[in-house]
């Protein structure tokens, strides 16, 4: 088994400033341990893709930034000097050469003797799971072959750093899903520190180990994803990560110390007194009888998605949730439902 140095990268106080006065990148500071994979996770224009690629070298940073692998300043080396592997969403095969002559193209190229070239293509071939395929060119591969064959190439010269520019954004929604759990699993294997940029958030939370979550030009909160999911410090990230619901509370409601979800009050927990707007994600609304003790809500909407079902519910003119059920909730629209709302499930993010 291919074994990879592990090293960490450290982004401190770097920007990118463009020519014409646009700032892609705000002063930012992140730490990737070593062997760690992290998700550079937002939307288009974010910024995400720029810091990938100052940290690739493809980039220059303005004056003050730092940039380091390991104990090394490489924050003005030229690409060819970091030692970083990448893989792109156009996977940039050569279509004239075979499975095996891609994976080996950097080895030749760098004068690896021929024995140990045939022997390190051949543990990536059966790591990436090509057997039988190394003669194919990549027009003979289906998207998710070409795929790993870029991956293969990518490590096949040993990178201090892997760097993933959405690597599946190609691939069609039931094989984006089937490979993003074998990328995970190789990236764990091959314990290389690996930064992956993608704006899929259910990719991200699958391979990852953390996530920044990035949002015009600055990072809004770094973290685990499932801690990121269930406690976010920011609305951006409330919102980005998931489905969630706003329940905006009235100087009159913060004044009796309550929650109000229609014509229910609903009591305000101690921490949460202060917040004008609290949020809640739609699997966190449990569905349940009506009755005086819980809140009303009439169906005014109803969505079957095959394992779940999402329902739209109207508890006042002015207040409009999404709740998930299983797949065999029996409630149609029109029907009136209780609700109930864990009080640890309300979250309160800061505003930006």
């Amino acid at each position: 088994m291919m074994q990879l140095d592990r090293i960490s990268v450290d982004i401190i106080n770097s920007a990118k400033t463009y020519p014409d006065g646009t700032q892609g990148l705000k002063p930012t500071n992140l730490y990737i341990e070593p062997g760690e994979v992290l998700a550079l996770l937002g939307p288009s224009g974010c910024g995400k893709t720029t810091l990938l690629r100052m940290i690739a070298g493809l980039e220059s940073a303005d004056a003050g930034s730092q940039i380091l692998f390991g104990d090394q300043d490489v924050t003005h080396k030229p690409v060819e000097k970091r030692h970083v592997g990448m893989v792109f969403q156009s996977y940039a095969l050569f279509p004239q050469m075979s499975v095996q002559a891609n994976i080996g193209y950097g080895l030749s190229i760098r004068g690896v003797a021929a024995a140990e070239r045939k022997q390190r293509v051949g543990e990536l071939i059966d790591l990436v799971h090509l057997n039988g395929l190394e003669h194919k060119r990549p027009s003979e591969l289906s998207g998710g072959q070409r795929q790993r064959v870029a991956l293969a190439r990518a490590v096949a010269v040993r990178p201090r750093v892997l760097l993933l520019d959405e690597p599946l954004a190609a691939l069609d929604a039931k094989l984006k899903e089937t490979l993003r759990d074998e990328l995970a699993d190789l990236l764990r294997q091959l314990g290389i520190t690996a930064i992956h940029v993608t704006h899929d958030q259910q990719e991200a939370l699958a391979i990852a180990d953390r996530l920044a979550v990035m949002h015009a030009g600055r990072i809004m909160q770094v973290g685990r994803g499932e801690d990121l999911y269930r406690d976010p410090k920011h609305t951006f990230v409330a919102e980005f990560l998931g489905r969630v619901n706003r329940i905006h509370r009235s100087p009159e409601a913060k004044a009796r110390k309550t929650i109000e979800l229609g014509a229910f009050a609903l009591p305000c927990p101690e921490g949460l007194l202060d917040s004008n707007t609290l949020f809640v994600r739609p699997e966190d609304i449990h569905l349940v009888p009506p009755t005086a003790d819980v809140a009303t809500a009439k169906v005014i909407h109803r969505t079957f998605l095959g394992e779940r079902i999402e329902l739209k519910l109207q508890l006042s003119p002015e207040l409009t949730l999404m709740a998930e059920a299983h797949n065999h909730c029996s409630y149609q629209v029109g029907d009136t439902v209780g609700l109930s709302i864990p009080s640890t499930r309300l979250l309160n993010p800061e505003a930006e």
